[in-house]
């Protein structure tokens, strides 16, 4: 057993249990939110579960069982064929605040992840353009497309 200035991240916060619940809690929000919803294709949230659980722990120090199943995370190329504006980013932090405010971590080790998880929401925005158009939102022939939206 290491001690605590040996410790990872990962280890320091609980390891696998804390990192499914705080993916679990995320994913409660997700699969009721109308807009970030339609960005998982699967109509089961397992997949994508998984791929976030796996990714979590080995940024945090645990398993490095993400690359070794899909290589290297590519965060912006990964997401880079979904709508993620302004207001997507600020639905995954809010459904990602609640899942961690779940948890209940440590101020320090809530701080580190938090900054971590919000600086990285920010850097996935690949459009400004509203939720009702543009890539991934689906054709809407009722939006009129003029300059007084």
């Amino acid at each position: 057993m290491s001690t605590p200035e040996q410790q990872s991240f990962y280890e320091a916060v609980g390891g696998h249990e804390t990192f499914v619940r705080i993916v679990d809690g995320f994913y409660r929000g997700v699969a009721e939110d109308p807009v970030l919803r339609p960005m998982y294709p699967e109509e089961d949230l397992g997949p994508a579960k998984e791929r976030l659980l796996m990714f979590l722990e080995q940024y945090w120090g645990g398993p490095t069982t993400y690359s070794q199943q899909r290589g290297h995370p590519r965060l912006r190329m990964r997401h880079a064929p979904f709508h993620v504006n302004p207001d997507a980013r600020d639905r995954w932090l809010a459904h990602m605040r609640a899942a961690v405010d779940e948890v209940g971590l440590s101020p320090l080790h809530e701080e580190l992840l938090w900054d971590y998880l919000s600086r990285a929401a920010h850097a996935m925005v690949n459009t400004f353009e509203r939720t009702e158009i543009g890539p991934g939102a689906g054709a809407r022939t009722d939006i009129p497309l003029t300059s007084e939206n």
